[in-house]
């Protein structure tokens, strides 16, 4: 417009152009009168639309706004919680690491009950087991319960001489038992003999079947090494049944009983013990059975006495 009016002439063609822009200005806003009277409805739909638009990206960002601030105060939180949960987890496995040695006490309390019982019954393998695992525990981890002295003291000393008892059912079994065994053969067939009236006819007791450890040891010494070391597994997976009489079976009593020493490491004294009280042992068994037979010989000749046989 200013360019327009400004190349004009003189005043009356600047009149002129200026009459000429104002009708053209008058008759385009008679225009968009006319247009915003036919588009009312469209317009102010888009008016309020652009509005709630508008109103929505400004609440969103405020809303976002917000969420970073409360991301960023909760990344502060944790960061200063860390420490805090550190501590309370540590707690955690200290008090069940209490909760586990207190049980562990509450066990080894009961401890000299138990072993009363399983050497009354004479399942040593269990009481020696109870045994070594309670004195290791008090020795342990529980060494510095100064509430446990008097008890540790005591499992100790049980421990000390539990293979005194052991050595002793071994010899009894070795010696007394097997020889037992023998005697109450010998009653048997004397029992028979004395039913018989020829007493020359009565047989001798057989010796040869009795498992003796000579003839142990000999069978070990031809035997294969698959067999000696099957029969050296079969030690070692020994296991002692509750239920069942431990002395029922005097070679898997005698194991148990090598087991338990073992566990005691105690087997170099048990070995000079059975060294020492050999010869006396046998002395014993010597004594014994000489009784025995001097008994029944004396037996027997009441009987033929009896039956008026002098022979």
């Amino acid at each position: 417009v200013l360019r327009t009016l400004s190349t004009s002439d003189d005043v009356e063609d600047r009149e002129t152009e200026k009459g000429r822009l104002e009708e053209a200005y008058e008759k385009c806003d008679r225009d968009l009168d006319e247009l915003i009277v036919q588009h009312y409805t469209e317009l102010t739909t888009a008016i309020r639309t652009y509005q709630s638009i508008t109103e929505r990206i400004t609440n969103s960002r405020n809303k976002i706004k917000q969420v970073k601030e409360n991301l960023l105060s909760c990344k502060m939180l944790l960061h200063c919680k860390r420490d805090e949960l550190r501590k309370l987890w540590i707690e955690g496995i200290e008090h069940k690491h209490v909760l586990n040695l207190l049980d562990e006490i509450e066990n080894i309390k009961q401890v000299p009950q138990k072993l009363e019982q399983c050497m009354a019954s004479k399942h040593y393998l269990n009481a020696t087991d109870m045994l070594v695992s309670a004195v290791d525990s008090l020795e342990g981890p529980l060494l510095q319960v100064e509430g446990l002295s008097d008890l540790r003291l005591e499992l100790h000393s049980k421990k000390m001489n539990m293979h005194l008892v052991l050595i002793d059912e071994l010899h009894r079994h070795l010696y007394i038992k097997s020889t037992n065994r023998v005697g109450q053969r010998n009653k048997e067939k004397g029992r028979i003999s004395s039913l018989v009236k020829d007493a020359s006819s009565v047989p001798l007791m057989d010796v040869t079947n009795l498992s003796t450890p000579r003839k142990f040891l000999e069978t070990s010494q031809f035997s294969t090494p698959g067999s000696s070391s099957m029969r050296e597994t079969s030690l070692l997976e020994i296991k002692e049944d509750v239920e069942l009489d431990p002395e029922e079976n005097s070679t898997v009593f005698m194991g148990i009983l090598i087991k338990g020493l073992a566990k005691l490491k105690k087997i170099p004294e048990t070995v000079k013990a059975i060294q020492d009280r050999l010869e006396q042992e046998l002395k014993q068994i010597v004594k014994r059975s000489t009784t025995q037979v001097a008994d029944n010989g004396y037996q027997r000749g009441e009987n033929l006495s009896q039956e008026n046989q002098p022979r």
